[in-house]
């Protein structure tokens, strides 16, 4: 059984019902989100583009990456150019899969999907209404130190920062 509770631009919550071994139904409240991006942009000198983001959900400024949700449709990659473009004005002419993860999966079925972007050009921010966006150029030793010091609160800035330092060899 799926029965819809609510209904927003970006989301539904649904009560679903899930059979066990048991022969027992239980219940569940699940957010049903169609999916997002983030990006991690390294200009050519190997600094990190990030934004300084106002998020109205916890009510201060977050140092996270940028991110987007995804359009009905809408390819992953391409999504990934848009928010890149969108929240730091800069346009990518390489964006590479780096990983794919679960936001929240006890409450969530949002699937994030990490892009790299690379060869970065300016092309001037495009914020939507209600975003407060400032971009901060990081040094790679400076999001480790950031990493290691638990100064990031952005799950998705830390998964995503922490798979590439991973994948570089780099100890964070």
């Amino acid at each position: 059984m799926h029965k819809q509770l609510l209904s927003t631009a970006l989301f539904t919550v649904e009560q679903r019902e899930f059979g066990q071994r048991s022969g027992r139904l239980i219940r569940r409240e699940i957010i049903v989100h169609p999916g997002a991006v983030v990006i991690l942009p390294v200009l050519d000198d190997g600094r990190f583009v990030l934004i300084r983001n106002f998020r109205y959900a916890v009510e201060q400024e977050l140092l996270e990456l940028p991110a987007g949700t995804l359009e009905q449709g809408e390819k992953p990659a391409d999504a990934a150019q848009r928010e890149l473009e969108e929240e730091t004005g800069y346009s990518a002419g390489r964006i590479e899969s780096l990983t794919e993860f679960y936001m929240s999966p006890g409450i969530l079925n949002e699937r994030m999907h990490a892009f790299v972007a690379r060869e970065l050009h300016p092309v001037g921010q495009r914020l939507q209404d209600g975003e407060r966006i400032a971009v901060q150029l990081v040094d790679p030793d400076e999001a480790r130190r950031m990493l290691r010091e638990s100064c990031l609160r952005d799950a998705k800035t830390i998964a995503t920062l922490a798979t590439y330092f991973a994948r570089q060899g780099a100890d964070c």
